[in-house]
């Protein structure tokens, strides 16, 4: 299925991807690409210095205040949501090894363009929504069930969700819910953000292609988001050190997962060549503006064009036979 969409300043319309089938031993081909990214481009170091510490700040913060200590689950949980955006220098990473370029650390932090830029904080803004309203029907579910009374700490949270048939309640209504916010964050975001890295489409259109690819291939993607739950689940555990790692491999592999994914309709950008040495003439200067295709624009032959009816046609040269003396 082709799609189309209108972007740019003149408002042209331009193919957008399609999507192809994907099995699951593709998955295990791009979390082992993905691994090999990470092996080749280590940013477990930068992870480490900026997620962890966040983290750590955060549980803390939520700790000691007693009364946002019941949103502290939906609020370690629901972090994920927002995950494919914190990912966005690892698809450039990818990207760059891709291409044969430089990639380093230090150009995790180099910032896509001005149109993409604005569609990837666009999208950012509605995950992070998202991530808000869990954390609003999580309050609402915790009151609904305990009422507005905050436990002491955190042991008596866990005793009187663990020990009584309200809290047994309200750990499967919640589950559920968050259950539903993530499956929504992550059909709308799994291949939004490196859409977005790579063509210049809206953030709308690469949600819509995004969601097309979990539809066609709902029990691959389902597969992948249990294997996203799972990496970031093991390396939370260790005190979220293990996220200096699972992150970065995660973002490589969705990458790779977008180009399995991903068929581009039209031909990759490539870098236009002209040879410095060649002539140019004044003539063709108002062509550059208005290239012919398969031409090189301002050449003389993308200025020939056919004659129109009104103008005299040349007559055709007549040859003579020569004459013996």
């Amino acid at each position: 299925m082709v799609y189309q969409e209108s972007v740019g300043a003149a408002s042209a319309t331009r193919s957008l991807p399609s999507v192809r089938a994907v099995t699951p031993r593709d998955l295990i081909e791009v979390l082992a690409k993905g691994v090999e990214d990470f092996r080749a481009m280590p940013t477990h170091i930068v992870f480490l210095s900026f997620i962890y510490p966040v983290v750590v700040l955060v549980i803390a913060w939520v700790t000691f205040k007693d009364d946002l200590l019941p949103l502290l689950y939906a609020m370690v949980t629901g972090l994920a949501l927002i995950g494919p955006f914190a990912a966005i220098g690892i698809y450039g990473l990818s990207r760059r090894r891709e291409e044969g370029l430089d990639a380093t650390w230090s150009h995790a932090f180099d910032l896509p363009g001005a149109h993409s830029l604005r569609a990837i904080l666009a999208l950012g803004l509605c995950l992070l929504a998202i991530f808000v309203i869990l954390i609003v029907a999580a309050q609402s579910i915790y009151v609904a069930y305990f009422s507005d009374a905050s436990p002491e700490s955190i042991g008596s949270l866990v005793q009187r969700v663990v020990t009584t048939e309200a809290g047994h309640r309200m750990i499967l209504i919640g589950n559920l819910v968050g259950f539903l916010f993530a499956a929504a964050a992550f059909a709308m975001s799994v291949l939004s953000f490196p859409l977005l890295m790579d063509r210049n489409i809206s953030a709308m259109a690469a949600a819509s292609i995004s969601i097309t690819s979990v539809r066609r291939n709902p029990l691959a993607m389902a597969m992948w988001g249990l294997i996203v739950a799972g990496v970031l689940l093991i390396g939370s555990l260790p005190l979220f050190v293990g996220l200096a790692v699972a992150i970065p491999v995660l973002g490589h592999s969705t990458w790779h997962l977008y180009r399995k994914l991903v068929v581009a309709e039209l031909p990759p950008r490539k870098q236009p060549s002209h040879d410095p040495r060649a002539r140019r003439y004044a003539a063709g200067s108002p062509a550059v503006l208005f290239p012919v295709y398969g031409q090189e624009p301002g050449s003389i032959a993308s200025l020939r064009r056919a004659p129109m009816a009104s103008e005299p046609q040349p007559a055709p040269a007549t040859r003579h036979p020569s004459v013996p003396v």
